[in-house]
């Protein structure tokens, strides 16, 4: 007895013990709650199975990246819906950023009305449930844009109606290799020039103009090889056929007002994390370096922000799974993403609950430590480094 008293008085081994016990309840609650489910599906006579992934769908889908028809199985319309989550997840977080960032620092301004305005948009946006910006920004394309006979026509190749927005779609030939090649050689230009620029910037002081040199040369190198090749791209143009138009590629109403309502809304949340960046930079750090006669643009650039962004990534990592994960609600407006087509219809349609809910789980679940992930290894990136 003196012996166990002993290792329970022993605060390490007594740590192990009251873990070990957890694990244990954690790991019977798991395995009644898996006999529980199996229980109750015998009796219903059902059992645990996915083949319905690889029989026909059976239904159609407005917006997909990839070829897809109603005869293409659940499988394949689980992989357009989650490539239209991808798809409004990307956009939406770079119009975010984008906006956020901007109201962040129109916030702290002098300038009494933009400070103003800025401080309204934020309040009013994220005190509004995020599913009434989506019909709201839903319902302005839907009344507000033109029937498809009167759309609003841009040099006859790009129209934009209340069902959409089409543009030329390109189509390959022989040849196109050479685009490509010149392109990935842009590309790694591209970053060893932003290398170099940066080292030339720290040892030196002296700056280049990146963004506008990088973008001349991926521009120029892909169209330099387009011309050499013989110019192996066509365009599709789109044209109207009926009630509606046919042929380009085409943005749905329903993509453009998710995408606006996430971008929208979550840039509400990423202004303020970022003005509480900003205000945690030691006013002295601006004061020294508008001493040395730099601009405020340069000051906020190249001094405030490179500081604040320590503070400010770690909570826009949650502000970019919230996006992604808000855009489930997509089914509100009829847009077709995962939750839609292999956790709506496809859902209904099998009867098959469990495997379709386990399937959507995991794959939010894996999309979200993705980003997380990415953010972590860029947070690690730019905090500062202890002696």
């Amino acid at each position: 007895m003196n012996f166990f008293a002993n290792i329970w008085r022993n605060e390490k081994s007594r740590e192990i013990i009251v873990q070990i016990f957890v694990l244990l309840c954690v790991g019977w609650f798991l395995s009644w709650l898996i006999s529980n489910v199996d229980a109750n599906f015998k009796a219903l006579g059902k059992d645990l199975s996915f083949e319905f992934l690889f029989i026909p769908a059976g239904y159609d889908i407005n917006q997909y990246l990839i070829e897809y028809n109603n005869r293409d199985s659940h499988l394949r319309a689980g992989i357009v819906g989650l490539l239209n989550t991808g798809l409004v997840a990307f956009f939406g977080i770079i119009l975010a950023t984008f906006l956020g960032i901007t109201l962040g620092i129109i916030r702290l301004s002098k300038n009494w009305l933009a400070s103003k305005i800025a401080y309204w948009y934020v309040e009013f946006t994220r005190n509004v449930p995020i599913l009434l910006h989506i019909l709201l920004w839903h319902g302005i394309i839907i009344n507000t844009l033109p029937h498809p006979k009167k759309a609003i026509n841009i040099g006859d190749v790009t129209f934009l109606s209340n069902r959409g927005f089409y543009i030329p779609k390109p189509l390959t030939e022989i040849g196109i290799e050479l685009v490509y090649l010149f392109f990935v050689i842009a590309i790694i230009f591209s970053i060893l020039f932003f290398k170099y620029a940066k080292k030339k910037q720290d040892l030196t002081g002296q700056q280049y103009p990146v963004i506008w040199i990088n973008l001349m040369v991926l521009i120029t190198l892909p169209m330099i090889g387009f011309f050499v090749s013989g110019m192996p791209i066509t365009l599709e143009i789109p044209a109207l056929k009926g009630f509606n138009f046919r042929g380009g590629m085409h943005m749905s109403p329903e993509l453009a007002a998710l995408t606006f309502a996430l971008g929208i809304y979550t840039a509400a949340f990423i202004a303020e994390i970022v003005r509480a960046g900003i205000l945690a930079i030691d006013k002295g750090q601006r004061e020294a370096a508008e001493s040395i006669g730099l601009k405020p643009s340069k000051v906020m650039n190249l001094v405030i922000l490179p500081q604040a962004r320590r503070v400010i990534i770690p909570p826009l990592t949650s502000q970019y799974l919230n996006l992604t994960k808000n855009s489930s609600l997509a089914i509100a407006i009829g847009y077709m993403d995962l939750v839609a087509t292999l956790g709506g219809i496809s859902l209904n349609q099998t009867g098959r609950e469990m495997e379709t809910m386990l399937i959507v789980m995991l794959i939010y679940l894996s999309v979200s430590l993705s980003i997380s992930a990415f953010m972590n290894w860029y947070n690690n990136k730019v905090k500062l480094v202890g002696r």
